[in-house]
């Protein structure tokens, strides 16, 4: 594998690769890496030439200063399991790479609804600053596919949106969420999770499960109050609980009229915040 920090130099690199022919696939990250972020490079050495991982806490996605500093850092054992799966390149910038000074990269994004709800009402500009890194990242490594997990299901969402806005012609493939053998979905955060937290967190995905079993008889109002009881008696301070269209992420009020119906939920367990996500009808 080879550890690149410089923009300069990667470019170097994936230009020569593109004009040998090859195709590039990129996996973004913030590190602490798992079983999640190893299927993603995984996935992605199957289907192209060169696999790209990069590692980048943004700043510029939290707007919680506490959780950026308590973000789970560990580049090593990162570099020891990308090494392991076989990525091809490391991209492990400094934030002066990212963002060069003097340079100015506080545009507005046009992200309508899917900045606004969910994480978009939680987070306020939280996902300007996803699709700032990502349109940054995107104009560095061009790839051809670009890897990302439905963990992050609204995520994926703005993401998409943002690869039309740029006209750019990286394929986004999304993939689908790993789990633990509990349920609990694969995340860098679940690291900060005492021992009786990690204990209660599967309790998400089965609040998951059980509106998935209950939609096609009740309302999806009823559901998401249901499941927000089900996850405060569970030892979870939810934040939200909605069913909504797995294409646009408006709330599905009549499930008759909404083929692919997504429930998508964030919760805290003590200072963490867990997100999750499963398709109830497609």
């Amino acid at each position: 594998m080879i550890l690149l920090k410089k923009v300069s130099h990667l470019r170097e690199h994936l230009v020569r690769l593109r004009q040998e022919g090859k195709k590039i696939g990129f996996v973004p990250t913030m590190g602490a890496l798992h079983k999640g972020h190893a299927a993603l490079v995984q996935q992605a050495n199957e289907e192209v030439d060169c696999t790209v991982c990069s590692i980048f806490v943004n700043p510029a996605q939290f707007n919680d200063p506490s959780d950026l500093a308590h973000y789970p850092r560990m580049p090593e054992r990162d570099v020891q399991l990308l090494v392991k799966i076989g990525c091809d390149i490391l991209f492990l910038p400094e934030q002066e790479e990212i963002y060069p000074p003097g340079q100015t990269f506080e545009k507005n994004y046009e992200l309508g609804h899917l900045d606004q709800t969910m994480e978009g009402a939680h987070r306020p500009g939280h996902f300007q600053g996803v699709a700032r890194v990502m349109e940054r990242l995107l104009n560095i490594v061009e790839p051809h596919r670009l890897y990302m997990g439905e963990k992050d299901f609204q995520q994926c969402a703005v993401v998409q949106f943002l690869l039309q806005q740029m006209n750019s012609q990286t394929e986004l493939v999304r993939c689908m969420t790993v789990r633990e053998a509990d349920g609990l979905a694969l995340s860098s955060r679940n690291l900060l999770l005492s021992e009786e937290e990690r204990h209660i967190a599967p309790g998400i995905y089965q609040v998951l499960r059980h509106a998935r079993k209950n939609y096609p008889s009740h309302p999806p109002q009823e559901i998401e109050k249901e499941a927000m009881r089900q996850l405060t008696e569970a030892g979870f301070a939810p934040e939200y609980f909605q069913i909504v269209d797995g294409h646009t992420l408006v709330p599905v009020s009549d499930r008759k009229k909404t083929r692919f119906a997504v429930a998508c939920t964030a919760a805290r367990l003590g200072r963490v915040r867990l997100i999750d996500n499963l398709v109830l009808s497609k």
